[in-house]
């Protein structure tokens, strides 16, 4: 019941986070911001911290690790309003303003300000401007983000907690839903790195998606290759970091997602039933997740639970290909149009 639960709860976040990636204003743009964040918050914070840190004991790289980790909401709050529009100097003021709260916080923060901000350029005489948003926006984001601090404590942790409660009950359930879910998010214009984190997640699920999304990257690039989506640029781009592509996959999701979804239940399934561990949250990212394994669970083990990822990825790959050969797609030439299309 308890994994019953946590899945319809995730399911719901990630609904939400579509629909604003969809239909709120610029919601593509912010989405994108947001994972930049995670990018230059915990995917630092993967490599230095848990990886040369906890694995070769590097102690001044694990302090990098940790500087980064914790700056997720000022990487939010200077990144959003920044793709939105802002000028850099009330964007770092904004970022700034939300130090101590965490990356969601710090987006919704950093997304609401900038039209607030935006309106107050647009209506303040140049000079003046400066005085308002220092003396109204700067405290209006902090309060935004302390308001919206508990109440994601509250939702998306407890999500976290439940997931990780139910993952004894049964592994292989638990598994499918998250090596699925989680390799689905990685390629969707969210973040699998930010999702991870904000759930909490650690143990055996955060393990599953740690690999379930690096044997994605086998995947992609097999069935973006045989699919014939981009150029070869675009297919190990997608291979190496699928938001570098997320135009692409946002044109054509059903083949991706639907094909990301096996090999990421695949994977899971080997992970779990393997009971690796993964303590470090918001690893959900090819290379560092990989490397990050090491740090928690014997070599030998990580590298028969990668391996099997990889073959179960691969043949997801071209299992998609042959399900899917016939689907009329957009190519990237079709989307970027005719430069792109001279460039392939």
């Amino acid at each position: 019941m308890q994994i019953l639960i946590g899945t319809i709860l995730l399911l719901l976040v990630l609904g939400l986070f579509t629909l604003f990636s969809y239909k709120a204003p610029n919601g593509m743009k912010a989405m994108g911001a947001l994972a930049n964040a995670a990018c230059a918050s915990f995917l630092v914070e993967a490599f230095h911290a848990a990886f040369f840190g906890d694995v070769l004991n590097i102690t001044f790289l694990q302090g990098v690790g940790a500087a980064n980790g914790s700056l997720g909401g000022v990487a939010a709050g200077i990144l959003v309003p920044l793709a939105l529009g802002v000028s850099p100097a009330y964007a770092v003021l904004v970022g700034l303003t939300c130090s101590g709260f965490g990356i969601l916080p710090g987006f919704i923060a950093g997304y609401l300000i900038s039209y607030v901000i935006k309106f107050f350029e647009k209506k303040i005489p140049a000079g003046l401007d400066l005085i308002v948003i220092i003396v109204i926006a700067a405290p209006l984001t902090r309060l935004i983000a302390t308001i919206m601090s508990p109440i994601v404590d509250a939702t998306l942790l407890n999500i976290g907690q439940v997931l990780l409660s139910s993952t004894t009950a049964s592994p292989i359930l638990m598994g499918i839903i998250l090596g699925g879910i989680i390799t689905v998010v990685a390629t969707a214009p969210l973040s699998s790195m930010a999702l991870t984190a904000m759930l909490g997640l650690t143990g055996v699920p955060m393990a599953i998606g740690a690999l379930a999304v690096f044997g994605s990257s086998f995947l992609n690039f097999v069935f973006f290759k045989k699919m014939k989506f981009g150029s070869k640029k675009d297919t190990i781009a997608v291979a190496i970091e699928p938001l570098t592509q997320a135009d692409l996959i946002s044109a054509n999701p059903i083949p991706v997602y639907v094909t990301n979804f096996m090999g990421g239940a695949l994977s899971g399934i080997i992970v779990a039933l393997m009971g690796l561990t993964n303590m470090t949250p918001g690893t959900a990212t090819p290379i560092a997740g990989f490397a990050v394994m090491f740090a928690y669970n014997p070599p030998v083990q990580v590298l028969i639970a990668a391996t099997g990822c990889i073959i179960v990825s691969i043949f997801s790959g071209f299992l998609g290909y042959k399900i899917f050969k016939n689907y009329k797609i957009r190519t990237a030439a079709e989307i970027r149009g005719e430069e792109d299309s001279q460039a392939v």
